[in-house]
């Protein structure tokens, strides 16, 4: 499989702070990625550097396997932050102008209104759209310029959830049916989970992890939750048994990875060390609780 965008020790600096803090990240052709930080975790800023919004401090990417070019950031589409088109002109006046812009033919402008669900809006003016069709028309016009890979930031933000639906099943047919390549940030986990095939996790503008969707879906299947007294005498009990890579402290719990099996057998060592066990339970872990865990908290 080949790779859409591969950064090295990609850093953007503003002063003393690091936004972006030497990322190697890697996006493959046919990914749905999802990106995910906190407000301020350098998300939005390393958008703008793959999309020449900004340039790095140091670092560098490659675009389709190669240093970009203009030719290979013309392959790109993007929306980040507002969308920008025309306000008093209708969906498909705008979709004709960027065409125009663009250089592409005309004919495909009614094909494009259709695929975003726009061609139903005849003469309505885009500045009176909702939110959820002026995203889709900011999309409509990444489209026309017949984009392998499209950098969404934040496109669900501020949806109600008929826009959130519409929103994930125009992503979802773009991904399918024309083999578009997604690297998409957002705060609705929940949301973003029901459509990324492999997840990025940045805090304080380090990449902290990179998993595919069904290797964190085999994790959330396969662990067991110790409610304890004591969770690190715990976790030290346990450590030549299950292993420190298998174990998770959270609050006044244990989360072990991979020894459903070996339940009765943990509780007894834990019992034999002298831990209190209130509760043993079967967990499983969501996008969310695998992302607080990551980031620290």
């Amino acid at each position: 499989m080949s790779t859409v965008l591969q950064t090295y020790g990609l850093t953007k600096a503003f002063g003393s702070k690091l936004a972006v803090d030497h990322v190697d990240m890697t996006i493959e052709q046919g990914d749905i990625y999802g990106f995910i930080g906190k407000n301020g975790a350098g998300k939005t800023t390393l958008m703008r550097l793959v999309l020449s919004l900004a340039l790095p401090t140091s670092g560098s990417y490659e675009l389709f396997g190669a240093a970009p070019t203009a030719q290979s950031r013309r392959r790109i589409g993007s929306l980040v932050e507002t969308p920008g088109f025309y306000k008093n002109c209708s969906a498909q006046e705008n979709l004709t102008r960027f065409a125009g812009l663009y250089g592409t033919d005309l004919s495909e402008v009614k094909d494009v209104l259709g695929l975003i669900g726009l061609e139903g809006t005849g003469s309505k003016k885009a500045g009176k759209f909702s939110l959820g069709m002026k995203q889709r028309l900011g999309i409509g016009i990444a489209l026309l310029n017949h984009p392998d890979f499209i950098v969404l930031d934040e496109p669900v933000n501020g949806l109600d959830p008929a826009g959130i639906l519409e929103m994930r099943n125009l992503i979802q047919s773009l991904n399918r049916e024309r083999g578009i390549t997604f690297l998409i940030s957002s705060h609705l986990l929940d949301e973003l989970s029901k459509i990324a095939t492999r997840f990025g996790i940045i805090n304080n503008g380090k990449l902290v992890e990179e998993i595919r969707s069904e290797d964190l879906r085999n994790r959330d299947g396969n662990r067991t939750r110790f409610v304890v007294n004591d969770p690190q005498a715990a976790r030290e009990a346990l450590l030549p048994a299950a292993g420190a890579e298998n174990i998770t402290v959270r609050d006044h719990a244990l989360l072990v990875q991979g020894q459903t099996g070996d339940v009765p057998r943990l509780n007894r060592l834990l019992v034999e060390a002298g831990i209190e066990v209130s509760s043993i339970s079967h967990e499983n872990s969501s996008l969310e609780s695998f992302f607080m865990e990551r980031i620290g908290r």
